[in-house]
C-alpha cells in the first residue's frame, strides 16, 4: 500500500533524494525523519478513493502531532479528529480549520468543551449520557447550540492488540445501542444541542475488512431505527484503524477499503467522516539511532544504542514490532542481537531477536515509527526528547528541535 521510506542506491540509503547518513551527521541521533511525499501521497491516495461521494478526512492528531506535519495536510483538505483541547490548540497553530474537528475521547474536561465550542468545532463525539449533559450546560452559557455526534461501541472485535481495542462492549469508549438511542431522544430536546451525526470507531491497526463491514452496518441498523423516531443524522463516522505492515501482515488497501465502505453505504444520502492516522503516516517515518555498545553474554547478545523506549514505547507497550536496518557498512558478523536503550527497565527494548551485524558507532533505522512514535515519547530517565526532521525531495526542514536540559526542567523550582 505504500512504499518504503528507504531508498538503497549505490549501496547507500536515500529518504527521498537525502543520504540519511548526511542526515544524522546533520542533526544527530536519535531524530525521527519523516519523507512529505510518502505522507502526502497517502493522503491523496486514501482522499481520492472517495471522490464520487460526499466525505471529510479527518487525521487521527494524535497519531502524530506535530504542527508542520497537520499544517501540511490542513494545507491539503484535511480535517482533524481530536482527544484533548491540547490537540485543537495544536491545529489552530498549524493553521487548521476548526470547523473540520471532530472531537472524541471519553474524558473531555469543562475547559475542553468551552474551548472547543467558542472555536465552533464540526462535531463533538459524545461518550456519555453525563458527558450530553456537560456539553448542553456549557453551550447554553455560551449562548451557542453546539453540534453532536453519538460515539456507538458496535461491540465488534477487531482482531487487533487489546489495548487498542475500542469497539468491544468491555472497552471504555461510546455507549451500547440501546443507550445510544436513549441520548439521541434526549438530545432531540436540548436546546443548545444539534445532533449531527453517528460515530463509532472500533480500533487501530486493524488488518482486516470484516469488523469494518460489521460495525458499519450495526451503525446503519441504527441510524434507519433512528430516523424512523424521527432523529434524522446527516454524517455517519467510521472512524479510523486501517492497518499497515510493520512485519508479515497483509492490511486491506485503500481501495479494498473504500470498495467496501462504498457498497455498504450505497444509496445513503450521508457524508461520511474518516479518521485515519497510522495509516497516513505510520510508514512514513523512521527513528535514526547510534549503536553506543555490542555486548556478548553467555545466553544472549545486546545492542545497545542511544534510543530507548523513551522515545518508541510501542514495543516496550504493545510488544510491537518494527523492522530495524543497519546503515552503516559493517564487516561485523551477523548474530542474533536483542536492540535495546540505555533505559533502566528490562523492558526497554526496540527490538527482539533480529539477525543483524553492527558495530559501536553504527546508524541503525527503526522503521514504520511515524505514528505512535514522537506522539507517546517521554522524558523518562531524564532524557531530552528526539528532534523530527521532514525530508522534502532534497531539501530539510527541522520541524522539532531536540530538546535541551533547560527545556527538560523548566518548570520545575527549588524548594525556598
Amino acid at each position: 500500500m505504500t512504499e518504503s521510506i528507504l531508498k538503497l542506491k549505490d549501496g547507500k540509503f536515500y529518504i527521498e533524494n537525502l543520504l540519511v547518513e548526511n542526515i544524522a551527521k546533520e542533526f544527530g541521533t536519535p531524530s525521527y525523519i519523516y519523507s512529505k511525499k510518502i505522507i502526502l501521497d497517502n493522503y491523496l491516495d486514501f482522499k481520492n478513493q472517495f471522490n464520487d461521494i460526499s466525505h471529510l478526512i479527518c487525521f487521527a492528531v494524535k497519531a502524530n502531532p506535530n504542527i508542520a506535519i497537520l499544517n501540511l495536510l490542513a494545507k491539503n483538505g484535511a480535517g482533524f479528529d481530536i482527544v484533548s483541547s491540547g490537540e485543537l490548540r495544536r491545529v489552530i497553530a498549524a493553521e487548521g480549520d476548526p470547523k473540520k474537528v471532530v472531537f472524541s475521547g471519553v474524558g473531555k474536561s469543562k475547559e475542553d468543551i468551552e474551548l472547543a465550542i467558542k472555536h465552533d468545532i464540526l462535531t463533538f463525539n459524545v461518550e456519555s449520557e453525563a458527558e450530553l449533559h456537560r456539553i448542553q450546560s456549557i453551550a447554553k452559557k455560551l449562548s451557542k447550540v453546539a453540534s453532536i455526534s453519538i460515539r456507538v461501541n458496535p461491540d465488534v472485535d477487531p482482531k487487533t492488540h487489546p489495548y487498542i481495542s475500542t469497539g468491544l462492549k468491555d472497552n471504555k469508549f461510546g455507549v451500547d445501542e440501546q443507550n445510544a438511542i436513549s441520548m439521541y431522544k434526549i438530545a432531540k430536546d436540548l436546546d443548545s444541542i444539534k445532533i449531527k451525526g453517528i460515530d463509532c470507531h472500533i480500533g487501530s491497526q486493524i488488518t482486516e475488512l470484516h469488523p469494518f463491514e460489521d460495525s458499519i452496518k450495526k451503525l446503519l441498523t441504527l441510524l434507519d431505527h433512528l430516523n424512523s423516531i424521527g432523529i434524522s443524522i446527516e454524517h455517519i463516522d467510521i472512524g479510523g484503524g486501517i492497518g499497515i505492515q510493520y512485519s508479515d501482515e497483509m492490511p486491506p488497501t485503500f481501495a479494498d477499503y473504500a470498495k467496501t465502505v462504498k457498497n455498504i453505504l450505497k444509496g445513503r444520502d450521508l457524508k461520511i467522516i474518516f479518521e485515519p492516522g497510522r495509516a497516513l503516516i505510520g510508514k512514513a517515518g523512521l527513528l535514526l539511532a547510534e549503536v553506543e555498545y555490542i555486548k556478548n553474554n553467555l545466553e544472549k547478545n545486546f545492542i545497545i544504542i542511544n534510543a530507548a523506549m523513551n522515545d518508541l514505547m510501542r514495543p516496550a507497550l504493545y510488544g510491537a514490532f518494527h523492522e530495524i536496518i543497519n546503515l552503516s557498512p559493517t564487516n561485523s558478523e551477523k548474530k542474533y542481537y536483542d536492540i535495546v536503550g540505555p533505559v533502566c527497565e528490562t523492558g526497554d527494548f526496540l527490538g527482539k531477536d533480529r539477525l543483524i551485524s553492527a558495530e559501536e558507532g553504527n546508524i541503525l533505522a527503526i522503521l514504520d515509527a511515524g505514528a505512535y512514535g514522537m506522539s507517546m515519547s517521554s522524558n523518562y530517565n531524564s532524557r531530552p526528547k528526539a528532534s523530527e526532521i521532514l525530508v522534502d525531495d532534497n531539501k530539510l526542514h527541522l520541524i522539532r528541535c531536540r530538546e535541551d536540559f533547560a527545556e527538560l526542567i523548566n518548570g520545575e523550582q527549588l524548594l525556598p
